[in-house]
């Protein structure tokens, strides 16, 4: 005769294999090892891809903004020298960009519009050149070309190392403005 322990013992061992074999407890830390890497690759990418994004677009301000000082006659007065316009370009960059070596400022006053050089300063090997660069803001009717770059040094060089034109992980960013002074002296 058989044992009713015996059926109830082998019964509840095979439930109990069955429910470990079918155990998913670790599974979502294992799946999230394999995808965290490329995960925050991408997240730090974004980050990365939106700062230079914004930093860009203070840039364009701060130009835009000083370079209206050149536009209307203001830059061509007494006293007005690269110093104040780098100091104009500054104080539009709301605090987000250190105004110290890596900020590059070239005016040049233009014969047309279509002389403007708008070319990238940097060589094969990513190094600056700013010895062409010059401030002329010209006088009354006179086509001129600002350009303004600023060395940004990116937050995740290594994982950023696409992005980077420059030696040591960082980006060159640029602004620039091509304008026709008013005709402030008539």
């Amino acid at each position: 005769m058989r044992s009713p322990h015996k059926g109830f013992l082998v019964s509840r061992l095979s439930r109990k294999l069955a429910e470990w074999t079918e155990e998913r407890r670790g599974q979502a830390a294992v799946e999230f090892a394999l995808i965290a890497a490329p995960f925050f690759f991408i997240i730090f990418g974004l980050m990365e891809i939106c700062m230079i994004f914004i930093m860009s677009t203070v840039l364009e301000h701060a130009i835009s903004d000083a370079s209206r000082e050149i536009r209307t006659g203001q830059a061509q007065g007494a006293g007005f020298s690269e110093v104040e316009f780098r100091k104009s370009v500054c104080d539009n960059m709301f605090g987000l960009m250190s105004c110290d070596s890596k900020l590059h400022i070239d005016v040049k006053r233009l014969s047309s519009f279509s002389s403007a050089d708008l070319s990238s300063p940097l060589d094969a090997d990513g190094n600056f050149d700013d010895s062409g660069f010059d401030f002329q803001p010209g006088s009354a009717n006179d086509i001129v070309a600002v350009r303004v770059y600023y060395e940004w040094s990116l937050i995740t060089p290594i994982l950023s190392a696409p992005l980077a034109n420059m030696p040591n992980g960082k980006r060159m960013l640029q602004a620039s403005a091509v304008f026709r002074n008013e005709p402030f002296g008539d």
